[in-house]
């Protein structure tokens, strides 16, 4: 518990501490590596569905719709008897025009401390929509309420004790509220998160690689760190750095970013040095992994900054051709 109060309230300070600090610090610092070679899918077996069939990530710098109107905005609320109220809200954003499914999606969670609504706060619908008008991609950005009635720290997880289920409202009842008719194939499908949710994204993503091809972790850790003891007596399974052993994940493509001065604490350690940790294990699977560390602490105002690079990221892998067999 005394955990939970460091990461909940300490790492604020913590934050705010290095400001003046950070300022002095003049580039961004990065380092990033690509797999040498293709994945082979999983199952081994040969494509069936021609690339020209799939869905294509097409850009136009300047010209989309969102240049020109910004993105509407919606609250969608879900029945979930373990969250607030008896419902879950989504935050989603939507680029003008109509839905379809080659439409890419990015699904943002927040940290411990927050909601959606932390997300909104620090403006990431007008800055998405930005780099949507720089690059020529649109997509859906949604982020998902992640609190659960009790106030504990939820991990994004399923709670072993069936108070709560966080991680199936995430990767079911969530894509079906914002996908609908329209279901996305895996590749155009995203999931991003900050502190706690930058876990979450990496361990759902390795968890369920059926649903995500791509992930980004702004300020995560990549073990467990469960002070409210979410998971029980089995953790293992929610660790990200103990699941990329199963051939699934091998095409998973990772942006890890971290700030220079993050040193929010964690049950052990803190998140210092987890992106340099996690990304060293990817290297030497042959996964794909971006790494970027702007200067400061464990705030929304280090890691928007970086949106530029981690929307350059994204339309890099929406670009990239998908083998029938691997899109699943």
């Amino acid at each position: 518990m005394l955990t939970s109060f460091s990461r909940r309230t300490t790492a604020v300070a913590l934050a705010s501490l290095t400001v003046a600090a950070a300022a002095a610090v003049a580039a961004l610092r990065t380092e990033e590596t690509e797999p040498r070679t293709a994945v082979t899918p999983a199952n081994g077996a040969a494509a069936t569905v021609l690339d020209a069939e799939r869905p294509v990530v097409r850009p136009r710098p300047g010209e989309v719709a969102v240049c020109r109107r910004p993105g509407r905005e919606e609250i969608v609320r879900i029945p979930d008897p373990g969250a607030p109220d008896g419902g879950r809200p989504i935050w989603v954003r939507r680029p003008p025009g109509p839905d379809s499914a080659d439409l890419p999606v990015l699904y943002l969670l927040h940290g411990s401390t927050g909601t959606h609504e932390s997300i909104t706060g620090a403006g990431a619908g007008p800055l998405l929509d930005r780099e949507m008008c720089r690059t020529g991609v649109e997509f859906v950005v949604a982020a998902p309420y992640g609190q659960e009635v009790g106030g504990s720290d939820t991990e994004w997880g399923d709670a072993a004790d069936g108070d709560f289920r966080i991680e199936t409202f995430v990767t079911e009842k969530a894509v079906r509220a914002v996908e609908g008719d329209h279901p996305r194939p895996r590749h155009l499908r995203a999931i991003g998160g900050f502190s706690m949710g930058g876990y979450g994204a990496a361990a759902l993503s390795l968890r369920h690689p059926d649903l995500y091809r791509q992930a980004i972790s702004w300020a995560g850790y990549f073990r467990v760190d469960d002070p409210s003891g979410t998971f029980g007596d089995t953790p293992d399974p929610h660790a990200p750095d103990r699941l990329l052993d199963d051939p699934a994940v091998r095409d998973i493509r990772f942006l890890l970013v971290e700030g220079t001065e993050d040193f929010t604490p964690l049950q052990e350690g803190s998140i210092h040095g987890e992106a340099r940790r996690f990304a060293a294990l990817l290297t030497e699977r042959g996964m794909a992994v971006q790494t970027r560390f702007p200067p400061g602490g464990h705030t929304y105002d280090v890691w928007t900054p970086t949106f530029p690079e981690a929307v350059d990221f994204l339309v890099t892998g929406w670009r990239q051709p998908v083998a029938g067999a691997a899109q699943r």
